[in-house]
């Protein structure tokens, strides 16, 4: 299966403007606490979230970044994410799109909340090589995945094996619920 296209996004937020129901689930709420509470330093200098959404998880981030570029290729998305985060002048909120559109900038956290599972493992790992070449050593990464079935390339336990296996990457914390997997690593090399 190859990596889920745009028009996927696009017909989700077309049918509502929070289709995973990202500000009023409990357990939207739960994982996002919890990837806040397992990221190791108080601080960030510069942070990545691609697929931000509308900008839930980005709010919580700002307050432990000193700069955070949230971005998303949905452009309601997006409004709603610049809404949400209009207070903090801390973050930019961009359309881009990854692989394709990968800043080119070098980044101390990288998060990936609910996005890895949309590519396809090919795809995933030039986005691994590209978190590699943006990080220096020390730097973190952060992914937290549903574990349920989806019609997606891959599922959240399969990316998260494949963010595993990168060598330049190690994995300092792990948390497994039924629901969704919660790993951080660290960048080595």
């Amino acid at each position: 299966m190859t990596s889920t296209d745009r028009e996927y996004f696009q017909n989700m937020y077309d049918e509502s403007t929070d289709p995973w129901n990202f500000a009023t689930s409990s357990y939207e709420q739960r994982k996002y606490a919890l990837t806040i509470n397992s990221l190791p330093r108080e601080r960030y200098h510069n942070a990545f979230e691609p697929g931000c959404s509308i900008g839930v998880l980005s709010e919580l981030l700002a307050s432990r970044c000193e700069r955070l570029l949230a971005t998303d290729i949905v452009s309601s998305a997006l409004e709603q994410a610049k809404q949400r985060l209009r207070k903090y002048e801390n973050v930019v909120v961009e359309s881009r799109a990854i692989p394709g559109s990968w800043p080119d900038e070098v980044f101390d956290l990288v998060v990936l909340s609910e996005v890895a599972y949309y590519f396809d493992a090919g795809s995933l790992r030039d986005i691994l090589a590209l978190i590699v070449r943006s990080t220096l050593p020390g730097a973190h990464v952060i992914g937290v995945h549903w574990r349920g079935e989806t019609d997606y390339p891959l599922t959240g336990d399969r990316a998260h094996e494949l963010i595993n296996a990168n060598d330049q990457l190690r994995r300092i914390v792990h948390h497994l619920e039924e629901e969704f997997t919660l790993d951080l690593w660290e960048r080595v090399t």
